[in-house]
C-alpha cells in the first residue's frame, strides 16, 4: 500500500537532505588534504552517529512494548558503535596500521546492543531458535568470507605479525556480516507480520556499509596502504544515513505479504552451507598451494566447525520438538477423527432414518442398527440380503424399477413410499430416498434412507377426516357432500337426487334447553337419517340444523316419508323427551338437465347437428352442477317450510324463479331506500263515540318505477329477512312524526295520535328506545300521542328482553299497542305483565261480525277484556255499517276499516283530518 501523501513528501526530503550530506562530504574528502580529510570525518561521524541514534528513539516513540524497547536498544548500540569508530579515527595517524586498536564501545554497541535489539523487536511468527539460528547462520557467513579472504589476500600478510590485535580488526567485519544476516533473516517474517520491512531493510543494508568500511580499514591496515585516505569513511556515513532513512520511514498500515519462491526459501537455508563448503575448499587450496597450514586458517575451521555443531544440535531440538508437536497433532487428530467417528456412529444409530447401503441388485452391504429400534429387524439378519426378498410383491417392485432408475445416474436420488412389514407383523408405511454413491470410493453402493411415515400419514388421513367431516355428528360436511354429489353425478348421472333436511323450531330448542340438549339432539337426529338409507348413500350434516342426502337411485319420496316418519317418534335428550319434526326439500338431476335442454332448443339451427336423444348436464363442470342442485334443493325444503313444516317438496323450476325474483326485489328495495323511493300511506282511526278523525296508522308503500305499486305482503318480509327493516322502521317513524306535527300545526294544535308498526327484528336492536327518543327530539313529536304497534309475536320471543325494551319505550311516555290481537298464542298474564296501552282486533274477527255467533262474542270478550285491563280497543278491517253497529254496541272505543277510508297519501288524509272522515 503506498504512504500516505504528507508522510511520503517528508520522508522523501529527509532523504534527499540524507544525499545532500553524503555528497557534500564526498566533495570536502575529494577537494582535500589528509588533514581536512580527517578534520571532516571526525565532524560528519559523530553527526550522522547522532542523526541515527534519535531516528531510532523517534521511531521507537511510535511503537509499545518489545517494539519501543527494541528500537531504544538499537538506538543505544548505535550511539556506541559511533563513539568508538570516532574514538578509533582520533588514533588511527595519517596511515593506517593494524595496531593496536582500543575496541570498547564499539564492541559493546556490535556485539550486545545491536543484536540484542534486533532478538528483542517483536516477531510472533518467528520463535527464538529461529532467532538464534540467524545468529550462528550469520557467524557460519562471515567466519567463511574471512576465511576465504585470508586465503586470497595471505600472500600479503606472510611476513606481518598475525596476533591479538588482527583479529580484533577482524571482529569488525564479521559482526557487521553477522547482523546484517540477522536482519535478512528477519526481514521476512517482519513483513508478514508487520506488513512492511521497510525499517528492517533498510537497517541491515546500512551493517552491510559498515562492512564495507571495516573491511576496508582491515585491508588498508595489513598493507601499510593510505592511498584511499579517508574516502572508507564515507561507508560508514553512508550506513548511517541508510539506517536514518529506514527508521524516518512512515508506517504503513498493511502490505500485501511477500510470499517467497521455494527456490529462494530453500537457498536462504543452505547459503550458510555454501559459505562453510567455500571456506573449506579455500583452506583446502591454501594447503596445497603452501604446503603448510597456518594457525589462523585452523582457529577459523574449528570455529565454523564449532558453529556447525551448534546449529545441528539446535535442528535436532527442533527437530525433535517439531516430531513431538507432530505426533501431538497426529494422536488429536485421531482422537478428533474417532469421536467423529464415534459421533457420526451415535447419529446413524439414533436416527430416525434406517441407513441401508445396497447393490444394483438390492443386496444389502450395510445396515444401520437403528433399524431394530424402527422396524424390529436386527442389522445382522437384514446384511447380506437381497431386500426385495423382504418385501410385499407390489413394494418390491416398485423398489427394484427404483434402483434400476438411479443405477445409471451418478448422484441421482428419488423418492418412493413402500408397505413395510414391522418383524412383529404391523404394516408400516416407510418413505425411502435412494442416492447413487456408485462412484464414491468411500461407499461403493446405493444408499437408501428409510423413515417411518405411519404415525404422520394416520395424522394426515385424522386431518383430512376431519377437514371433511362433521365434528358432533361425523357425518359428511358441506365439501364432502358437494364432492361426492359430483362424482355421483358423474357417474350416475339423472339417478342421482339430493335431500335437503332442516329441523322446525330447532332454536326454541337451544334456547329453552341449552346447547347441550341441542347437541344431543343433533346426534340422534343423525342417527335416525342413517337409519332411514343404505350404507352407500351420503349423509351430511351442512350446519346448525341442516342436513342433506344423497340417493344415486329412484325412491327419494319414500326415503324422505320414511325420514318424516322416524323422527315423529319422541327424542330423549338428558331426562327430557323432545318432539321434533323436519322440513324436507328434494332435487333430481333431471331438474338441471331439463334447464340445460330448454337452453339448447332455444339455440335453433346452430345445433341441429347435435345429438338432443342424451340429456346433457349444465355447467361447465360437475362441481358446479352439484352446487346447482344443492341449491335446488334448499329451495324446496324452504317451500315445504314455508308450507308449515313437517312436510317434503319437490324442487320446481318455478321455485327458482320466485327465488330470483326475490333477490331482484331486494336489491331494488335496497336501493329504494338509499333514493327515498318509498311513500308513506295513511289510514285513519276514528273515534266511536264523537266520530272524529283521532289518529292515523302509517303505512309504507313502495311505487317502483317498472313494476308499479309493490304490496306490503311482498317487500315487508323481504326487509324483515334481510335486517332492511330496521333502516325502514326509522324512515317511517321519523317521516309519520313530522307529518302529524305538521298536520297539528296546521289545525291549530288539535292532538293527532299517529300509530307505526315496529316489528320483531327492531325490537333485537339494543338502542331502539334511544331512536324513538331521538325522533321525537328532532320533529318535536309529543310522546303521548306517539303509539308503537307490535305483534303477538314480541310478547312470545325474548320475553325478558323484550319487556326490557318495552319498559324503556313506555318510561319515553308513548302508547303501546297489540297489533292483529287474537290471531296468536297471547296469555292474560302476558298482558297483565307488559306494558300496553291497546289492543288492536284483527281483521278477522270483525269480518264474521253477525254471522258467526261464536265470532261475535269472541270479539266481545276481546272489548270487555281490554276494559278490565283499562286497554282501549280498536277494531280493524270494518268494511259495513252493520259492523260498526256491532261494534258501539259492544263499546268498542276506536276504529278502522274501508267504511271510513283506505290508507291514502298524504295529501288527502290531511283533508281527511281537516275534515273528517264520513260516517
Amino acid at each position: 500500500m503506498a504512504l500516505s501523501s504528507d508522510a511520503g513528501r517528508r520522508w522523501v526530503r529527509a532523504c534527499a537532505l540524507i544525499v545532500a550530506f553524503l555528497a557534500l562530504v564526498t566533495v570536502l574528502f575529494a577537494a582535500g588534504g589528509p588533514d581536512s580529510d580527517r578534520i571532516v570525518a571526525l565532524t560528519a561521524l559523530p553527526l550522522a552517529t547522532v542523526a541515527a541514534a534519535a531516528a531510532c528513539l523517534w521511531r521507537s516513540r511510535r511503537f509499545t512494548g518489545r517494539a519501543r524497547w527494541g528500537w531504544a536498544t538499537l538506538a543505544a548500540g548505535l550511539l556506541c558503535w559511533g563513539g568508538g569508530q570516532f574514538q578509533f579515527l582520533l588514533t588511527a595517524g595519517p596511515t593506517i596500521e593494524a595496531g593496536p586498536v582500543t575496541p570498547g564501545l564499539t564492541l559493546i554497541g556490535m556485539a550486545v546492543l545491536v543484536p540484542a535489539g534486533l532478538l528483542i523487536l517483536p516477531s510472533r511468527s518467528q520463535p527464538l531458535a529461529n532467532r538464534i539460528r540467524s545468529v550462528l547462520d550469520g557467524l557460519m557467513i562471515a567466519a567463511s568470507l574471512v576465511l576465504v579472504a585470508w586465503v586470497f589476500v595471505s600472500g600479503l600478510i606472510t611476513d606481518a605479525r598475525v596476533g591479538l590485535p588482527f583479529y580484533i580488526t577482524l571482529l569488525f567485519p564479521l559482526g557487521d556480516i553477522v547482523i546484517a544476516t540477522m536482519a535478512a533473516y528477519m526481514l521476512p517474517q517482519q513483513r508478514r507480520r508487520n506488513g512492511c520491512g521497510a525499517d528492517l531493510a533498510f537497517f541491515g543494508a546500512g551493517m552491510l556499509a559498515f562492512a564495507i568500511s571495516d573491511i576496508g580499514y582491515a585491508y588498508l591496515g595489513l598493507v601499510h596502504d593510505d592511498g584511499v585516505g579517508r574516502l572508507l569513511d564515507l561507508g560508514w556515513l553512508a550506513g548511517y544515513g541508510l539506517i536514518v532513512a529506514g527508521a524516518l520511514r512512515p508506517r504503513v498500515p498493511a502490505v500485501t505479504p511477500v510470499d517467497l519462491p521455494a527456490g529462494v526459501r530453500s537457498g536462504a537455508v543452505l547459503l550458510p552451507y555454501l559459505a562453510v563448503l567455500a571456506a573449506l575448499a579455500s583452506s583446502v587450496l591454501f594447503h596445497i598451494s603452501t604446503g603448510h597450514s597456518h594457525p589462523f586458517v585452523a582457529y577459523t575451521r574449528s570455529f565454523l566447525i564449532l558453529l556447525i555443531v551448534g546449529r545441528q544440535l539446535l535442528t535436532q531440538l527442533e527437530n525433535r520438538d517439531l516430531t513431538r508437536h507432530l505426533e501431538q497433532r497426529v494422536a488429536d487428530r485421531t482422537a478428533e477423527l474417532y469421536a467423529r467417528e464415534q459421533q457420526f456412529h451415535a447419529l446413524v444409530q439414533q436416527s430416525s432414518d434406517v441407513v441401508t447401503v445396497v447393490s444394483p441388485e438390492a443386496d444389502v452391504i450395510y445396515q444401520s442398527e437403528s433399524v431394530q429400534r424402527i422396524f424390529g429387524y436386527p442389522a445382522r439378519f437384514l446384511t447380506g440380503r437381497r431386500l426385495t426378498q423382504l418385501l410385499d410383491p407390489e413394494s418390491a417392485m416398485r423398489l427394484a424399477q427404483a434402483l434400476r432408475q438411479v443405477s445409471g445416474r451418478p448422484h441421482a436420488t428419488t423418492v418412493l413410499e413402500l408397505t413395510v412389514r414391522h418383524r412383529d407383523g404391523r404394516t408400516r408405511q416407510a418413505e425411502m430416498t435412494i442416492t447413487n454413491l456408485l462412484d464414491d470410493p468411500h461407499v461403493r453402493g446405493l444408499v437408501l434412507n428409510t423413515r417411518d411415515i405411519s404415525e404422520r400419514m394416520e395424522l394426515q388421513e385424522q386431518l383430512v377426516h376431519e377437514a371433511y367431516h362433521d365434528s358432533l355428528t361425523q357425518l359428511a360436511n358441506r365439501a364432502l357432500f358437494r364432492d361426492r354429489t359430483a362424482a355421483a353425478l358423474a357417474s350416475s348421472g339423472p339417478a342421482v337426487t339430493v335431500l335437503h333436511l332442516d329441523l322446525d323450531g330447532f332454536k326454541r330448542v337451544n334456547d329453552s334447553l341449552g346447547h347441550l340438549a341441542g347437541d344431543q339432539l343433533l346426534v340422534q337426529v343423525a342417527d335416525r337419517i342413517r337409519s332411514c338409507v343404505r350404507d352407500t348413500d351420503v349423509v351430511a350434516r351442512f350446519g346448525a340444523d341442516e342436513f342433506g342426502v344423497l340417493l344415486d337411485e329412484d325412491g327419494s319420496e319414500a326415503v324422505a316419508r320414511r325420514i318424516l316418519n322416524d323422527l315423529e317418534a319422541p327424542i330423549v335428550a338428558g331426562e327430557r323427551q323432545i318432539h321434533v319434526r323436519a322440513s324436507i326439500g328434494l332435487a333430481n338431476a333431471s331438474s338441471i338437465m331439463e334447464a340445460s335442454n330448454t337452453g339448447a332448443s332455444n339455440t335453433g339451427a346452430s345445433n341441429t347437428g347435435a345429438s338432443n336423444t342424451e340429456p346433457r348436464l349444465a355447467g361447465s363442470g360437475f362441481g358446479e352442477r352439484a352446487e346447482q342442485l344443492m341449491r335446488n334443493a334448499d329451495l324446496a325444503m324452504h317451500h315445504a317450510k314455508a308450507a308449515g313444516g313437517g312436510v317434503y317438496a319437490g324442487y320446481r323450476p318455478q321455485m327458482r324463479d320466485g327465488l330470483i325474483e326475490r333477490l331482484e326485489l331486494e336489491s331494488d328495495l335496497r336501493g329504494a331506500l338509499e333514493r327515498g323511493e318509498l311513500r308513506l300511506h295513511y289510514q285513519p282511526t276514528v273515534d266511536l263515540v264523537t266520530h272524529e278523525v283521532v289518529g292515523f296508522e302509517a303505512l309504507a308503500r313502495w311505487p317502483h318505477p317498472t313494476r308499479g305499486m309493490i304490496n306490503p305482503l311482498d317487500f315487508i318480509p323481504i326487509a324483515e329477512a334481510t335486517g332492511l327493516i330496521v333502516p325502514l322502521g326509522r324512515w317511517v317513524l321519523q317521516e309519520a312524526c313530522r307529518q302529524a306535527v305538521e298536520w297539528s300545526r296546521a289545525a291549530g294544535g288539535r292532538p293527532l295520535k299517529m300509530s307505526v308498526n315496529v316489528s320483531v327484528r327492531q325490537f333485537d336492536q339494543p338502542d331502539l328506545a334511544e331512536t324513538v327518543a331521538a325522533v321525537l327530539a328532532e320533529t318535536g313529536m309529543p310522546a303521548d300521542l306517539l303509539c308503537l304497534e307490535m305483534t303477538e309475536s314480541v310478547l312470545m320471543t325474548d320475553t325478558e328482553a323484550n319487556l326490557e325494551q318495552l319498559v324503556r319505550l313506555k318510561a319515553l311516555g308513548l302508547t303501546l299497542a297489540i297489533d292483529d290481537f287474537g290471531t296468536g298464542y297471547s296469555s292474560l298474564a302476558y298482558l297483565r305483565r307488559f306494558p300496553v296501552d291497546t289492543l288492536k282486533i284483527d281483521r278477522s274477527f270483525v269480518e264474521r261480525l253477525g254471522v258467526l255467533a261464536d265470532d261475535t262474542a269472541l270479539t266481545d270478550t276481546i272489548v270487555r277484556l281490554g276494559k278490565s285491563l283499562g286497554m282501549a280497543t280498536v277494531a280493524e278491517g270494518i268494511e259495513e255499517f252493520g259492523q260498526l253497529a256491532a261494534l258501539r254496541e259492544m263499546g268498542c272505543s276506536y276504529a278502522q276499516g274501508y267504511y271510513f277510508s283506505r290508507p291514502v297519501p298524504a295529501a288527502e288524509a290531511g283533508r281527511l283530518f281537516m275534515e273528517g272522515a264520513p260516517v
